[in-house]
């Protein structure tokens, strides 16, 4: 190897991968050789850049913890996160569209009923959320698993507030035998992503705002069908077309439209008038 150059370093490191290493992640790691190299050579990264890179990945991982995951946050801000989600969701244009899984989900919360109450004593808009969720061909899935979670009226996320119970606006409940869910919440609000950590520094450099347009978000799971991981968001947002993360979806905008159905009030504890969302969900099968 005494003949390395800019011109032969990148071959001679791709080589040095073993023809016997797992198919799939030989191929990943000689496309991220092979980028990392060319990014390299294109900008003419100085040893100092290269070492502040070090540095800022070496503070994101300070920054990430069991509540707070930094690194996910600098995916999404770099739209990484966003470009796996639509790869992931080729093949089958009718179902429900991936989107961000974002820095503050929590393994494990609390189920609820279905048709249970997560509004609690939190201040806000009162919203019923329902839908379906189904299969190609509109075929039901019974009992499928769903993990919600979404920011208070102070835009907060409740591993964010110290002020928040831990499982405030966090439930997981189970679809009915026909696939039917519901819910009831507060509608969420715009927030910033988190600013006092190195993907806010980045934002900042690139001139960037921090704002993401309010969302609910779901991850949606059933025994043969791939996990979906999404969100929902008012259609009526201001930051609906300037998401921070770029995790918005025509398909995945919804109406909160006002109602004053009695009955449902009356079933689900409301007073009228209130919100409705009406949601389903398709599910990929594995």
């Amino acid at each position: 190897m005494r003949k390395i150059t800019e011109d032969t370093l990148t071959d001679i490191v791709l080589e040095t991968i073993s023809d016997d290493a797992d198919p799939r992640f030989r191929e990943v790691m000689l496309g991220l050789i092979k980028h990392l190299h060319a990014l390299a050579l294109e900008t003419n990264l100085s040893k100092e850049e290269w070492l502040g890179a070090i540095e800022f990945l070496y503070q994101t991982g300070k920054k990430t913890t069991r509540n707070r995951n930094e690194f996910i946050l600098l995916s999404d801000i770099l739209g990484l996160s966003s470009i796996v989600d639509m790869v992931s969701s080729r093949g089958n244009d009718d179902a429900t569209p991936f989107s961000v899984l974002g820095p503050f989900y929590i393994e494990g919360t609390p189920f609820i009923e279905n048709g249970g109450n997560l509004i609690a004593g939190n201040s806000g808009k009162h919203t019923l959320v329902k839908g379906r969720v189904f299969a190609k061909s509109g075929v039901p899935i019974p009992n499928a698993v769903m993990d919600i979670w979404q920011n208070a009226e102070n835009g907060k996320y409740s591993n964010e507030d110290p002020g928040q119970d831990d499982n405030n606006l966090r439930a997981r409940l189970n679809a009915a035998s026909d696939g039917s869910y519901s819910f009831t919440t507060i509608r969420p609000t715009p927030y910033t992503v988190p600013e006092d950590g190195p993907a806010g520094v980045m934002l900042e450099k690139m001139g960037r705002h921090p704002w993401r347009p309010a969302h609910i978000h779901f991850k949606v799971s059933a025994d043969g069908y791939q996990d979906l991981i999404t969100e929902i968001y008012p259609d009526d947002d201001e930051y609906i077309d300037a998401d921070a993360v770029f995790g918005v979806r025509d398909a995945l905008t919804v109406s909160f439209k006002q109602t004053a159905s009695e009955e449902e009030a009356a079933r689900y504890g409301l007073k009228s008038p209130f919100l409705t969302v009406e949601y389903d969900f398709q599910l990929r099968p594995i």
